[in-house]
């Protein structure tokens, strides 16, 4: 529950720092510090770095990249509430991905979460006459919740194949390095210094890798269901620091975050067998990669 609330929080992190940089100069630095200290924790195995590793690294550190790039761009033009609630479509999403792309029928559950998660959408954009009245910064945002699905499909194919450490350590590098190599074709600026791009996306950095490792650690004694009921609740936080921070979500728009929690929810939860269990990331199948949550 303390990493949930720090997962909304960084939501309102962003925001404020990307007022101060460009996205992919801060998502290059967030990304490039959470490597270097994934690089300290996993030294001891790095000397083993196999190509399937490396490859492997390297396309979820592409999908890293995209995702996080998209979100905070979208960032500097929506409520960090927003966001947080948009972002969160990721989930029913991945059924969806894994449908087109492998032909893997979604179960009725996650059918039944998407519908929700969709009707919620509606209402948090404000129908119009002619539509969904969707901001630039929000149509972003929902276009970075499909390469954030796309990284956790990547997850789970590459799932008990490849050593955890050096995997994290290639991702987190190449999704920053991507970032900082993009900049001169975005025609994106080195920012003039500010403490607070620095101090977020350090901070930030810091948080993504302590944020796993607990992730880690606290799985192998809370079941997925049970983590995944927890997790659900980061759009949530997210709405909250953010309605502490200025943001007024209008009625209409609370009632369709309601509806994509309860549609991440509902795609997500399903019955264990009993006397059986599993640690792993929700929505993914076991996996010995750590899945980056889509704001740290």
């Amino acid at each position: 529950m303390g990493i949930t609330a720090l997962w909304g929080a960084t939501f309102l992190v962003v925001h404020l720092a990307v007022q101060h940089s460009g996205p992919l100069f801060f998502v290059g630095l967030r990304f490039l510090t959470a490597g270097l200290i994934s690089v300290v924790v996993f030294r001891r195995t790095l000397a083993g770095l196999t190509r399937r590793e490396l490859g492997a690294g390297a396309a979820i550190g592409v999908t890293i990249f995209l995702g996080y790039a998209l979100q905070t761009l979208g960032l500097q033009t929506i409520p960090s509430s927003t966001s947080a609630f948009l972002t969160a479509l990721y989930v029913p999403i991945v059924p969806l991905l894994q449908w087109a792309v492998f032909r893997r029928a979604p179960r009725p559950a996650a059918l039944a979460g998407v519908a929700l998660a969709f009707a919620g959408l509606v209402l948090l954009a404000g129908p119009g006459a002619t539509g969904l009245s969707l901001s630039a910064g929000e149509v972003v945002t929902l276009v970075s919740t499909v390469a954030i699905a796309a990284e956790i499909v990547l997850i789970g194919v590459f799932a008990g194949t490849v050593d955890l450490g050096r995997v994290t350590v290639v991702q987190l590098l190449v999704g920053g390095g991507l970032s900082l190599a993009v900049m001169p074709v975005a025609g994106e600026a080195v920012p003039a210094f500010s403490w607070v791009w620095l101090l977020a996306a350090v901070g930030l950095g810091a948080a993504s890798c302590l944020i796993q490792l607990t992730m880690n650690w606290a799985q192998q004694s809370v079941s997925p269901t049970r983590a995944t009921v927890i997790y659900a609740g980061e759009p949530v936080w997210g709405g909250i620091v953010g309605r502490l921070a200025g943001d007024r979500l209008p009625g209409l728009a609370l009632a369709g975050a309601a509806l994509i929690v309860a549609g991440v929810l509902v795609s997500e939860l399903r019955p264990r067998p009993r006397g059986k269990r599993t640690v792993h990331h929700p929505g993914s199948p076991p996996s010995r990669i750590p899945a980056e949550r889509p704001h740290t």
